[in-house]
């Protein structure tokens, strides 16, 4: 896993074989950043990363300066890698959650600027998640959500829809909160 840009731009971690997460592809994550950073400039902004995988999105984020950065992922063997990562870095301003992302959004209290999802593919209910975080507390007006997907899936239809990029088979659908 090769870290873009940033203060820890061109790092490179050894990802575990036995990690079971699509990591999302250098040229998808290089480009979906490009779109964001024109959209809001990320330093010193609260970043939330569900379905975190390996990590690399909430690396990305940490690395743009964004003040503040949880992770969220349920399986122990990335909860465990992306841990390990932060601390090789030094991030003190990074908290990696391990557990469920829905039980997750129906309990948090505290909204993000930017929040980023990227679900399994083929789990069960995937064309409701947009939908629940745009419903959660995780999001206060102003919030920037993310969401990749496959081409599957039309997300454009639900309120605050921004834009839709696709970057080979990497689908990313963009909402903002009005202010």
């Amino acid at each position: 896993m090769r870290i873009i840009r940033g203060i820890y731009g061109r790092r490179r971690f050894d990802v575990p074989t036995n990690i079971t997460a699509r990591p999302t592809t250098d040229f998808a994550r290089e480009n979906i950043f490009n779109v964001i950073e024109n959209l809001v400039d990320l330093e010193g902004l609260t970043a939330l990363d569900l379905f975190a995988g390996t990590g690399a999105i909430s690396f990305e984020f940490l690395s743009r300066e964004c003040r503040q950065v949880t992770s969220v992922e349920k399986a122990a063997t990335q909860y465990n890698f992306i841990r390990s990562v932060s601390q090789k870095l030094g991030a003190q301003n990074h908290r990696v959650v391990r557990g469920d992302v829905l039980r997750f959004l129906e309990t948090a209290a505290q909204p993000y600027d930017v929040v980023f999802a990227d679900p399994p593919y083929d789990m069960p209910g995937f064309a409701e998640i947009p939908g629940r975080i745009l419903a959660s507390k995780v999001v206060k007006p102003g919030t920037l959500v993310i969401v990749e997907h496959s081409k599957a899936h039309d997300f454009s239809a639900l309120p605050h829809f921004l834009q839709h990029r696709a970057y080979g088979s990497v689908n990313f659908s963009l909402f903002l909160l009005p202010e």
